[in-house]
C-alpha cells in the first residue's frame, strides 16, 4: 500500500535534507507528531471502541489512519508531541499483547516506550553482571497464531525501548531475504512509506547524500534497541515457543543496540543481513542462544564497516560468541566476556573471516575450540588481537587456519598450531597472511633476583606481547574432549607446549632483524611463559611454545593451579546487603556429593521425540539438577545400528539436542549442559534382539561437579521405548 493514497504531495519537493545529512520524505515530514497512549491489549482490526491498541498507535503515528475512525475515549490518549510516542498505560493484570498477525513498520521516527507503563522500575534488575530492569509490556503471539515479527522498523530515528518481545517464528514463510525475528530493521516491502521519486537511479540520489536500495528506498538511520528483554519472559522463563532471531538488522545505517538481555532465540541473537554498517551492539545480555538453527550468539554478514561489539556479556550459546561470515568492512569487538559458548557445535569462541578486525581486551573462557580463529579463505588478513584474557580454552587461544584444512570444523573451531613460514611465497596459506608465532631462543628462562628476560624472534617489526600461560590440562573440564564425534582427537597436538594466554607482563618491539627482548618482574619459578607477534601488515600470529621460568638454581617448583574452577553461570541475581563480617571457619574437605538419578532416557525406533515416559525421566533428572547447582552434565546421543554411521550421528544429535531443549524448560541452564553425540559407535550390548536395540536409542546423561568434587552417582534406568 503506498503512502501517497493518503497524502497529496508535490513531486518536486519530495525530500527534504536534515542536519544530519539523510533524508526524510516530505510526506513522513508532514505528518503531525503525536504521543498516542495504548490502553488496551487487546489485537485484531482497527476500530472505534471503548480501548486503544498497540496496532492503532503504530497505524496512527504512521499516518495510515486518522484520529476521525477513533471513538472519544480513543480520542483521549492522544496528544501533540515535539516526536512521535507510543507509550503504555495497560491494565496491571493485561500487560501482554497477543499478537493475530504482524504488525505495521514503523515508518516514522518514533519512541516505542515500555518504560511508560505502570510497574516498571528502573532501579530493579535480574542480573548482576548487567544491569536491565525487568520489562512490564509484553508482546508476543497469539497461543493458536504463527507470527514472524514482533516489530518491523522502516525509518530513521525509531527507538524501542522497555518491552519483552518472544515467540516470533515461521516455519511456513519463505524467510531467505527477510528473516523472522523479534525486532526486524530495514526497508521491507510493505512499507508504508514508498520512496518512488528517483526510481532506479541511484546515482542521482548518492548526488543529495543519499542512500537507497534497489526499490529505491533508503535503510533506517540511527535506530535504537535499548533496555528489552528479547526471547525470554518477564520471569526469566523459557517461552514454549521460542524466537527465530533477536535482532535482524537487515538493512540500515547506525543502530545501536544496546542493554538488551537477547536469550533463547532458535538462531542468533543478532544477525546481520544487508547492510549494517556502524553499528554499536554494548552491554548486552546475550546468553543461551541458537538452540535449534544457526548456533552464533553475534552472526556479522553483508556490509558492517564500522561496527562495534563492546562490554557485552555472551555466554551458554550454542556455537560462536562472535561469527563474521564474508563481511564487508572492519569490525571491532572489544572489552567483552565471552564465555561457556559452543555448548552444542563446536567453534571458535570469536571466528573472523575478512580484514582489519580487532578483537581487543576480551575474557575469554570455557570454550570448545580456539579462542579467536581467523580464516585463510576467504583471505584474512591484517587482523589484530591484543590484550586479551584467555582461560579454559580446548584448542589455541589464537589459531590461524590454514587452507590445508579443509574441513568445515577446521574453519569453524581452529585446526591447531601452523608450521613455521619458510618463504613469503606461503603469505596465503593461512589466515593473516601466515604471519609467524614469535620463537624463544630457548625452552627456559631463569628468575634473576625479582626479574625475569625471555629473548626470541619473529616477523621483522612485529609487536610482541609476553604473557602469563595457564598450562593446559587435559580433562579440565566439560570441553575436554572436542568433537561431535567419539573419533576425533585433541585440538592441539601436543597439550603441554601451548595454553591459555592469561595475562600480558609486557609488551615489545621485535628489531629489523626480528629479535626481542624483554624483562619483566611478574614471574616465579614454575610458570610458563607464551608470546603473541602483531604487524599491521600482517595481523596478529598464533601463540609461541611455552618456555618455562626456572629459580636461579635451575630448579622448576610445581605450582598449584591458583585459579579456582569456575561453575558454569552466566547471570545472577543481584547480591542482597552484605550481612556483618563473621570470622571464617577453618577450611573443611570436601566431602563426595552422592546423587540418584536416572542416566538414561530413551527413544522409540527413529525417533528423537521426548515421550510422556521420558519426560518423567528427565523431571526427575532436573530436580537433581536444581537441588545441586553445582552439577553440570554432559549429554550423550546415542543410536543403534541400523542405518548409516552419517545418518545416526545426526539423529543421536538431535536427540541430546531435545533431552537438552526439555531441560531448559524446566529451568536448567544452558551453560551448565553440554551435548555429545555419538551414533551408533557405542552400543550397550553387541546383541541384536529388539530390547538390544531399544537400549542403544538413549540419551546418557554424564554428571561432574564443576568444582571438582568428587560425585558418586547411583544410577537408575528406568524406562525403554520399544
Amino acid at each position: 500500500m503506498r503512502f501517497t493514497n493518503y497524502f497529496s504531495i508535490s513531486t518536486s519537493a519530495l525530500l527534504v535534507i536534515t542536519s544530519g545529512g539523510s533524508a526524510l520524505s516530505l510526506a513522513q515530514s508532514a505528518i503531525t507528531p503525536l504521543r498516542v497512549v495504548v490502553n488496551s491489549n487487546q489485537d485484531g482490526v482497527i476500530k472505534a471502541d471503548d480501548g486503544l491498541t498497540l496496532r492503532e498507535a503504530i497505524a496512527l503515528v504512521n499516518g495510515t489512519i486518522s484520529q476521525d475512525q477513533l471513538s472519544p475515549a480513543e480520542k483521549a490518549q492522544i496528544s501533540p508531541a515535539n516526536k512521535s510516542e507510543i507509550a503504555f498505560n495497560l491494565p496491571a493484570e493485561q500487560t501482554t499483547i497477543r499478537l493475530t498477525q504482524a504488525l505495521p513498520p514503523l515508518s516514522v521516527p518514533v519512541l516505542v516506550d515500555g518504560t511508560t507503563q505502570q510497574g516498571y522500575d528502573a532501579t530493579k534488575s535480574a542480573t548482576a553482571e548487567i544491569a536491565i530492569p525487568i520489562p512490564v509490556v509484553q508482546l508476543t503471539p497469539q497461543s493458536d497464531r504463527e507470527v514472524f515479527r514482533g516489530l518491523s522498523i522502516a525509518a530513521d530515528g525509531v527507538t524501542v525501548r522497555g518491552l519483552a518481545l518472544y515467540g516470533f517464528t515461521s516455519n511456513l514463510r519463505a524467510t531467505a531475504t527477510t528473516p523472522p525475528a523479534d525486532i526486524f530493521i530495514g526497508t521491507a516491502s510493505e512499507n508504508y512509506i514508498h520512496y518512488s521519486y528517483f526510481g532506479n537511479n541511484l546515482a542521482a540520489a548518492r548526488s543529495l547524500g543519499i542512500e537507497l536500495n534497489k526499490r529505491g528506498e533508503t535503510p533506517p538511520r540511527d535506530v535504537v534497541i535499548e533496555n528489552n528483554w528479547l526471547g525470554i519472559l518477564p520471569d526469566e522463563s523459557v517461552p514454549q515457543t521460542t524466537s527465530a532471531f533477536g535482532v535482524s538488522v537487515f538493512n540500515s545505517l547506525g543502530t545501536n543496540i544496546r542493554r538488551n538481555r537477547i536469550s533463547n532465540h532458535d538462531g542468533s541473537a543478532i544477525i546481520t543481513g544487508v547492510n549494517a554498517n556502524s553499528m554499536q551492539v554494548s552491554e548486552n545480555l546475550i546468553v543461551g542462544n541458537g538452540i535449534a538453527g544457526m548456533p552464533d550468539a553475534i552472526r556479522l554478514e553483508g556490509a558492517v564497516d564500522k561496527t562495534q561489539i563492546s562490554g557485552n556479556l555472551i555466554c551458554g550459546n550454542d556455537g560462536s560468541g562472535v561469527y563474521l561470515f564474508k563481511p564487508d568492512g572492519a569490525v571491532s569487538i572489544r572489552s567483552n566476556q565471552i564465555k561457556f559458548n559452543s555448548r552444542r557445535l563446536q567453534r571458535a569462541a570469536v571466528y573472523l573471516m575478512g580484514n582489519e578486525h580487532q578483537v581487543v581486551e576480551n575474557d575469554i573462557s570455557h570454550q570448545v575450540g580456539a579462542g579467536v580463529a581467523v580464516a585463510s579463505y576467504p583471505k584474512s588478513d591484517r587482523n589484530i588481537i591484543s590484550g586479551n584474557r584467555f582461560n579454559n580454552i580446548d584448542g589455541l587461544s589464537i589459531d590461524l587456519v590454514t587452507q590445508s584444512g579443509t574441513d568445515v570444523t577446521d574453519f569453524q573451531r581452529g585446526d591447531g598450531p601452523n608450521p613455521e613460514r619458510n618463504s613469503r611465497n606461503r603469505r596465503k596459506d593461512t589466515g593473516n597472511a601466515s604471519i609467524n608465532a614469535p620463537e624463544f631462543i630457548s625452552k627456559e628462562f631463569f628468575v634473576l633476583g625479582n626479574k625475569t628476560t625471555v629473548i626470541g624472534k619473529a616477523d621483522p617489526g612485529s609487536r610482541i606481547e609476553i604473557y602469563r600461560v595457564q598450562q593446559a590440562i587435559a580433562g579440565r573440564g566439560l570441553g575436554a574432549e572436542n568433537s561431535l564425534n567419539a573419533n576425533a582427537g585433541s585440538l592441539i597436538p601436543n597439550r603441554s607446549a601451548y595454553g591459555d594466554l592469561r595475562e600480558v607482563l609486557t609488551t615489545v618491539e621485535a628489531d629489523e632483524k626480528g629479535k626481542f627482548s624483554a624483562t619483566v618482574d611478574k614471574l616465579q619459578a614454575g610458570e610458563r611463559v607464551s608470546a603473541i607477534a602483531s604487524n599491521p601488515k600482517y595481523g596478529t600470529s598464533e601463540p609461541a611454545i611455552n618456555a618455562a621460568i626456572l629459580s636461579n638454581d635451575g630448579t622448576q617448583p610445581q605450582l598449584e593451579n591458583r585459579t579456582p574452577p569456575e561453575i558454569p553461570k552466566c547471570t545472577s541475581a543481584p547480591p542482597p546487603p552484605e550481612p556483618p563480617i563473621e570470622p571464617t571457619p577453618p577450611e573443611i574437605p570436601p566431602t563426595p556429593i552422592r546423587i540418584q538419578v536416572p542416566t538414561n532416557v530413551h527413544f522409540a525406533l527413529d525417533k528423537d521425540i521426548i515421550s510422556p515416559e521420558s519426560a518423567q525421566v528427565l523431571d526427575r533428572i532436573a530436580t537433581v539438577l536444581r537441588e545441586q547447582p553445582t552439577i553440570v552434565v554432559e549429554l550423550q546421543g546415542h543410536t543403534d545400528p541400523r542405518a548409516s554411521n552419517a545418518y545416526n550421528l545426526n539423529l543421536s544429535n538431535r536427540r541430546a539436542i531435545a533431552a537438552r531443549n526439555y531441560l531448559r524448560r524446566q529451568g536448567i541452564a544452558p551453560e551448565r549442559m553440554r551435548i555429545r553425540a555419538f551414533g551408533e559407535s557405542l552400543r550397550r550390548t553387541e546383541g541384536n534382539t529388539r530390547l538390544d536395540y531399544a537400549r542403544d536409542r538413549r540419551v546418557e546423561f554424564i554428571f561432574s561437579d564443576a568444582r571438582g568434587i568428587e560425585l558418586i552417582v547411583q544410577e537408575e534406568d528406568l524406562q525403554l521405548e520399544r
